[in-house]
């Protein structure tokens, strides 16, 4: 009973306070055009070319670096440890994880080269590699399973630094920033 008073209290105090602090209605269609003409809208300014620009290669450093985090992390990094070798310790989870970091590799990079289509130069520089990031959309599923992952690491590092290269050439650096676990599961 306590709480059904006190909500009730509240919702008149809220109501009551809503309409105090509104504003006193117009009195005529004079005053209400007044008042819109008054209050100009704001228009949104074009960015300019150097903004896209700008904006194009900043999404390819985040992407590609996330890519190449989670790439030498969980596939390249296992994989020169021996943690694919049948016997090792973990191998089962360590393959699950390069699985799943193969596959955001791939979409990470896949979202790293439509992004330099925004930057002439960068996407001069990437243009050649697209054949090689696609190279990489089977090597997931082969490192889930174990069948020749030490060879998929291989491949993901030789795809990583040539994109690290092709970045640094147009001018955008790429620095490798591991994902949390929870954006490699996520996508």
């Amino acid at each position: 009973m306590k709480h059904l008073l006190l909500a009730l209290t509240l919702c008149c105090a809220l109501v009551a306070g809503g309409t105090a602090c509104g504003a006193a209605p117009a009195k005529n269609a004079a005053d209400v055009k007044a008042a819109a003409v008054a209050e100009p809208t704001p228009t949104p300014t074009p960015t300019s070319t150097t903004e896209k620009q700008k904006f194009a290669k900043t999404r390819f450093v985040a992407n590609a670096g996330l890519a190449a985090g989670a790439a030498y992390q969980w596939i390249v990094k296992p994989a020169r440890d021996g943690k694919f070798k049948k016997g090792a310790k973990g191998r089962k989870f360590t393959m699950i994880k390069a699985g799943l970091a193969g596959a955001f590799t791939y979409n990470r990079l896949k979202a790293a080269v439509k992004n330099a289509q925004g930057d002439p130069l960068l996407a001069k520089a990437v243009a050649p590699l697209a054949a090689g990031i696609e190279s990489l959309k089977d090597l997931p599923s082969k490192l889930r399973k174990g069948n020749g992952a030490d060879d998929a690491a291989g491949v993901f590092d030789d795809v990583i630094n040539s994109v690290k290269s092709a970045g640094k050439d147009a001018g955008a650096p790429v620095v490798d920033k591991v994902p949390s676990t929870s954006e490699l599961t996520g996508g």
